[in-house]
């Protein structure tokens, strides 16, 4: 392990320093300040020092964000559930992973915590040696031979993955013993301690994105229970102002832009794309004399250049042209003694080195990639597989060198192709605009108006809970069967617990807190009846107080031993308003779409009596697709069915286009474009390949209506404090033997509250609360 840096005297600990990130940050570099900048910079450059592996942007950001500690604990401190990472086994098929990815190995036993560190292609039509046929180079993900075409739907692609065993310290650490009989085995992990999987992506654009974008999509979907857990240093919630999906994509975006340009910009640090290494580190292995060391880099570089050049030593003949593509890792593999340094994480810093090397080779030594004296010239073509892929061709005189050698051109597999155009096109446009009418017709996917909704058991957040020997503590968003029904369903566990208590009829007090809220004296106190025949056990009678709406986020606690449940709801910052009704307290989204729509209410759900455009408006909230970022989205050919589940006469399906018509234009719908599979179900984002369908969508626009309570709202943030800054509520360990205030601890529960979180609501032990507050730079 590299030594620690630790220049300067405000280096970040997590949960002892405030946060390392700050609002601006989430803004993009350019809107941080320049000492909040050099604070984060600092730390990043000693978690580069500390880790034995190269530091990619987005094991960087992890560290700043899930709080890495420095020395051996690692993220051993952080909110993770370890259950919920992804599972990886040696040679199966799965989802693809970013680098960054914390994932879970399979092992027969124990799993193997671990952190993605660095990945490569790892294609099967790589061989032995480090000459590659052309095609391979900068190939489509699903390709295996020069005359396929890469699969537009559901491409797999060979990858090895480094993870680092060491990520989350050592109460998750693999024994040295134990490890080198795993690498031995080649049963959980192969034989350098890395993993070979057949990565699968969800289309070719998932598999074209770049590093930044498949980590935020990671990082939204996979890890989203952790990215938004109250435990981390700092919510990006709190960073973002809000947790709207967009929001948190864009604030993730601009903290990803941050941390890249502190780890390009560091003086200590050098990058390989987006790999940092310390440059002390960089030096040292080139001056050493062993494998690997200067000798074998120098001839690394020489040999790219040799490889294409001409045989002189013919006095008759035509020299003609040649071309090579060289793979870094197979070179490397290659060399004498260098075994030893191409296993675990050392594999990621040597191939980050070499290439490093060749990179400073082309940089000095060539005309922008020629080499004069050979006249070949070399480029770098696929900066994934294999390591890394250079192209050295003669003679080099004869191609264009306007362009940038560095930049990863992707010659092998276009000159391949013949034509050279891009051999992405699977279908073509016109004829797809040619099915589209016929597809609609046979497109019956829509549900009728009045019929139970296809998604009503699993749409809403997922039920949150937190156990201790004391009680039960779950979140649930309030359904309109709920309200309609006078019911509420319980936690399996407290089901099993009041089954426990062998009575066939308990009096159950229901206790209901809804600060801000219409709430009658009848209502806060309530005795209900408790039926126990339901699968998760349900409490009925429930008298709902009469601003309830479907959707309202309801968190309940459940004393263990006892026959109470307690019910509470959290006010929002400042009430919205949404398409007319008002909002005071925390909501789910996906619920509101679907059951707030109009004709639904706690008197009926009915679509009778509804003008045209209340019918439109709706179809596509109760049967449009929902989205992730809180949309709704139906295929526009469907709404006649879907309003009338059946094909209505002409002069309906005029007057509904029409309502489409005004809704569009009054902003409550808005039309995207999405696109056709061949089983005729409608996508969005539209797919490459498939034919081109419009979509109608709609999506809540919350209006804030200011309040002028204290608190979370507009009060806690002074305009004008032009010589202090905000920071946000953070964690903060505390001396051995000392205990949080109630005070803190109460701080801490609405922080939670805040993030939007059932769980956590205690702080964990050895932990206190540092408040929300303003700090003079």
């Amino acid at each position: 392990m590299t030594t620690v840096v630790t220049t300067g005297t405000d280096l970040w600990q997590p949960y002892v320093g405030e946060p390392v990130l700050t609002p601006a940050m989430a803004e993009g570099h350019r809107s941080a300040s320049a000492k909040e900048f050099e604070r984060l910079r600092r730390y990043l450059e000693a978690v580069v020092a500390d880790r034995a592996c190269p530091v990619h942007t987005a094991v960087a950001f992890n560290a700043a964000y899930f709080g890495y500690e420095l020395g051996s604990e690692g993220y051993g401190n952080g909110p993770f559930d370890l259950d919920a990472f992804p599972s990886l086994t040696l040679g199966d098929e799965v989802p693809a992973l970013p680098v960054g990815a914390l994932v879970r190995i399979e092992s027969g036993s124990d799993p193997l915590y671990a952190e993605i560190v660095y990945k490569e292609g790892c294609h099967p039509g790589v061989t032995e040696g480090a000459d590659v046929p052309a095609w391979v180079s900068g190939a489509p993900a699903g390709v295996r031979g020069p005359q396929e075409r890469p699969d537009a739907q559901r491409p797999v692609r060979r990858e090895l993955l480094v993870p680092d065993l060491t990520a989350f310290g050592p109460a998750l650490q693999l024994g040295e013993a134990k490890l080198r009989r795993f690498r031995a085995r080649q049963k959980w992990l192969n034989k350098d301690g890395h993993l070979v999987v057949d990565a699968r992506y969800d289309s070719a654009q998932q598999a074209g994105l770049d590093d930044s974008a498949a980590f935020v999509h990671h990082l939204l979907t996979h890890q989203r229970e952790a990215l938004l857990s109250p435990l981390v240093p700092v919510s990006v919630a709190h960073l973002a102002g809000s947790s709207a999906h967009e929001r948190l994509e864009e604030a993730l975006i601009g903290l990803w832009d941050t941390i890249a340009h502190a780890l390009r910009t560091s003086d200590s640090l050098r990058s390989w794309g987006h790999y940092a290494l310390t440059r002390t580190r960089i030096g040292a292995g080139l001056c050493h004399d062993g494998p690997l060391g200067g000798a074998d880099v120098r001839a690394l570089a020489g040999s790219l250049e040799r490889s294409a050049a001409p045989v002189t030593r013919r006095r008759h003949g035509l020299k003609g042209s040649r071309t090579v593509y060289t793979a870094i890792g197979p070179w490397l593999r290659g060399v004498d003694g260098a075994e030893p340094l191409l296993s675990g994480v050392e594999y990621a810093a040597s191939v980050c080195r070499a290439n490093l090397a060749v990179a400073d080779f082309v940089r000095g030594d060539t005309d922008n990639g020629l080499r004069a004296g050979t006249d070949v010239r070399i480029t770098l073509d696929d900066d994934f597989e294999s390591g890394g892929i250079w192209r050295s061709h003669h003679p080099g005189s004869g191609e264009a060198g306007d362009s940038d050698p560095l930049r990863p051109a992707g010659r092998g597999w276009h000159d391949t192709q013949h034509p050279p155009a891009p051999p992405r096109s699977v279908a073509v446009p016109p004829q797809g605009v040619r099915q589209e009418e016929p597809e609609e017709e046979r497109y019956t996917d829509a549900e009728p108006a009045d019929t139970p909704l296809a998604d009503g058991e699993w749409i809403g957040q997922p039920n949150y809970s937190r156990i201790n020997d004391s009680e039960v503590c779950w979140q649930l968003p309030l359904r309109l069967a709920h309200l309609m029904e006078d019911r509420l369903p319980l936690n399996r566990l407290v089901r099993g617990g009041l089954a426990y208590l062998g009575m066939d009829c308990l009096p159950v007090r229901l206790e209901i807190s809804h600060p801000g809220g219409q709430l009658d004296e009848s209502e806060e106190v309530q005795e209900v009846v408790l039926d126990l025949t339901e699968e998760t056990g349900m409490l009925r009678n429930v008298q709902w107080p009469i601003d309830f709406f479907p959707g309202l986020c309801l968190y309940l606690q459940w004393p263990r031993g006892g026959t109470v449940v307690r019910l509470h709801t959290v006010e929002l910052e400042d009430p919205v308003d949404i398409d007319g009704q008002l909002v005071a307290h925390r909501y789910d989204t996906a619920v509101l779409i679907r059951e707030g729509a109009p004709g639904s209410g706690r008197d009926g759900d009915s679509s009778g009596g509804l003008d045209t455009r209340h019918l439109v408006l709706r179809a596509v909230r109760r049967l449009g697709r929902l989205t992730p970022d809180g949309h709704a989205l139906l295929d526009r050919s469907a709404l006649p069915r879907g309003v009338y589940d059946t094909t209505p006469a002409p002069h309906q399906v005029t007057a509904l286009e029409q309502a489409v018509d005004d809704l569009l234009a009054a902003r409550n719908l808005y039309p995207a474009t999405g696109s056709r599979g061949t089983d005729g179900e409608p996508h969005h984002p539209a797919r490459e390949g498939e034919p081109p369908i419009a979509l109608i969508g709609y999506a809540p626009n919350p209006v804030v209506v200011p309040r002028a309570a204290v608190g979370w709202g507009a009060a806690a943030f002074p305009q004008d404090r032009g010589v202090e800054h905000f920071v946000h509520g953070f964690l903060r360990k505390l001396p051995a033997g000392s205990e949080p205030t109630d005070a803190q601890r109460a701080a801490y529960r609405e922080h939670c509250r805040h993030v939007g979180k059932a769980d956590g609501w205690e702080l964990p032990r050895g932990y206190t609360f540092v408040t929300a507050h303003f700090r003079r730079r």
